[in-house]
């Protein structure tokens, strides 16, 4: 377990509908003015990154998409010390133009911009934009060329780089990136293949929602991998917290959501994702054993179990934190207030455990 306080990120909503794929209310907006406040909500909040999606089509309920990269150079000029992440995918984007943009928005905003390298599992996005769709572990090798090249731009003058996807040739970056030895990279998903990239060359790993016990697994695997190669890798993990004055608040609020699940939405997002996740060889990627409920909300975040009361969800935030979790992606049905609310009441709770040595290690299969 890291003797560093757990750290929490929110999902940007820039991209519309929300965070679950149901008819109930979700008081968030995807423009600016919502999210510009919203990002300084969370850093009152205590809340150390914002996560910006990337969706280049319309579906699931998404209709409109603000693009990430750009979007997140927006929320770092209107605050002053929270990390914006934001998610590219490789094949619309080369490791040269990302290069390029992260050093910049880095520069102008003190060192404050990182990077989630999505390996795509939107087959519809790619064909629509008329992109290549890989097989899932092409995807992958093709990902970890691209992590190789931005480190490489980042770090070295004169980069050569002869890859199966990528090739450079003395190519030099000025001005770098402020932050040393690079701005983070962080990558997501669940299969062998994610694992493997992220125990080689991703500074933080995410995973879907989870049982403290199947994230476990996880974090034993990649840092196991991690250590043959002398790398270290931090793990963030979904989840959608619905944090109430009492538990049967915080249920019903969780059964109101499924209830008014859209299922013909649900169900056509689940088949374009589990056809990602069980196309890894071993049928374990993101989505592979997801139920039509853990579907309902994009990134399985009910599996965590952060729902209930603010004492409940400290508790449980801790017992991750005692398997090896150093952060938390957080979702919400109401973004502002709900952020505003885990920062006054749920997350002095988890800094309080924490300062008192506690694991809970009875929350770990509560």
């Amino acid at each position: 377990m890291s003797t560093s306080p757990i750290q929490f990120a929110y999902w940007v909503p820039n991209v519309s509908g929300g965070l679950v794929v149901s008819k109930i209310e979700q008081r968030t907006h995807w423009d600016i003015d919502y999210n510009r406040k919203l990002a300084q909500i969370a850093e009152r909040a205590g809340f150390a990154y914002a996560l910006s999606q990337i969706r280049f089509t319309a579906g699931y309920g998404a209709e409109y998409q603000h693009e990430s990269v750009s979007f997140s150079h927006a929320l770092l000029a209107a605050t002053e010390r929270l990390k914006v992440i934001a998610a590219v995918l490789p094949g619309p984007w080369n490791p040269a133009l990302l290069a390029k943009q992260i050093a910049t928005i880095d520069q102008l905003t003190g060192g404050r911009i990182a990077v989630n390298i999505v390996s795509g599992w939107f087959k519809g996005e790619f064909t629509a934009i008329g992109e290549p769709w890989l097989e899932h572990d092409e995807r992958y090798r093709r990902s970890e060329e691209f992590i190789r090249a931005l480190k490489g731009i980042w770090t070295t003058d004169g980069f050569s780089f002869a890859g199966d996807f990528y090739r450079f040739r003395d190519y030099t970056l000025r001005p770098k990136p402020l932050q040393k030895p690079h701005p983070e990279i962080f990558q997501g998903g669940s299969s062998r293949a994610a694992r493997d990239m992220a125990a080689r060359v991703s500074d933080w790993y995410f995973t879907n929602g989870n049982t403290p016990e199947g994230i476990q697994a996880q974090v034993d695997d990649i840092r196991a991998k991690a250590a043959v190669y002398g790398h270290k890798v931090k793990i963030g993990v979904n989840a959608f917290i619905i944090a109430r004055d009492t538990e049967a608040e915080a249920r019903a609020v969780l059964q109101e959501i499924i209830d008014k699940a859209d299922p013909e939405a649900v169900n056509a997002f689940g088949d374009a994702v589990k056809q990602a996740g069980k196309a890894s060889p071993e049928g374990e990627g993101n989505w592979a054993k997801s139920s039509f409920e853990d579907l309902v909300q994009y990134n399985d975040g009910f599996r965590t179990n952060l729902i209930g009361t603010p004492e409940q969800i400290a508790e449980r935030i801790v017992a991750l934190k005692a398997v090896g979790v150093d952060l938390v992606l957080a979702g919400f049905l109401h973004f502002q207030e709900e952020v505003a609310y885990f920062g006054e009441k749920v997350l002095p709770l988890v800094r309080a455990l924490e300062a008192r040595g506690e694991t809970i290690p009875q929350a770990v299969t509560a």
